[in-house]
């Protein structure tokens, strides 16, 4: 399976950079970079302190954003690729909105949804929705005309071009961009848990550095790290269930 090599890549990964992690922690002899021998003993304390309730708190907010996203993004990229109206209304929007860093909304958003979840799942979703819109519109876009051909002389409606012909086809370059985005949506959530919040581990990570609490920072780094790749992996099991194809 495609996820166990991946597993086996991130291990190797893993060692390596906690063998640099230690080299430089012996040779720097500072409280800024801890031994990870010491921050591996502390994990218990870590855990004590809750950070399993700041991963929740953080997986919702991502999981709502991807789930936000994955709706609004399949239809508005079925639609721009099967409409050439709407694709000249809609393209200049996303062309222009794309690369907008998307943290910098995060003013807005707390202004308009107050500085609880509503905000920080709205950057969640901004973060993802583009590249879903244009992973689903370029997916469709090159589906060969005669595969409509065909199912529309055979008497198919349009509910069945979309579940035998569109979906199919758009699937796994789909499944590619939710891995995208779902490791930027992981590293944004540094950003965004840093402000009018008590919970995820963007707060958790910057109220252990406002503490000097270097071995709780570089726990709630590890267990960020760990927790993205988790994600990552589950979406790959996915794709491999319904993408059998491939």
């Amino acid at each position: 399976m495609k996820i166990l090599k991946k597993s086996y890549i991130f291990i190797q990964g893993f060692i390596l950079v906690n063998l640099f992690w230690l080299v430089a922690s012996l040779i720097m002899n500072t409280n800024v970079i801890p031994n990870p021998l010491l921050v591996y003993k502390s994990f218990g304390n870590i855990i004590n302190n809750g950070v399993l309730f700041h991963v929740f708190y953080s997986l919702k907010r991502v999981g709502l954003g991807l789930l936000y996203s994955i709706v609004v993004g399949l239809f508005i990229g079925i639609l721009m690729a099967r409409s050439s109206r709407w694709n000249k209304i809609l393209n200049p929007i996303v062309y222009f909105s794309y690369p907008i860093p998307k943290t910098a909304l995060l003013p807005i958003a707390m202004i308009l949804l107050g500085m609880r979840d509503g905000s920080k799942v709205l950057i969640m979703f901004l973060i993802m929705v583009f590249q879903i819109i244009v992973a689903v519109r370029d997916a469709v876009l090159k589906i060969d005309d005669t595969m409509y051909q065909v199912l529309t002389c055979s008497g198919a409606n349009k509910m069945q071009v979309l579940n035998h012909v569109i979906i199919p086809a758009m699937l796994p370059d789909l499944f590619t961009s939710i891995r995208i985005t779902l490791g930027t949506a992981v590293s944004v959530l540094f950003f965004v848990e840093s402000y009018g919040t008590k919970y995820g581990m963007g707060y958790f990570i910057v109220n252990a550095w406002s503490r000097i609490n270097y071995i709780d920072m570089y726990g709630g780094i590890i267990v960020i790290s760990v927790v993205g790749f988790l994600l990552f992996a589950f979406v790959d099991l996915i794709s491999e269930y319904i993408c059998k194809w491939i």
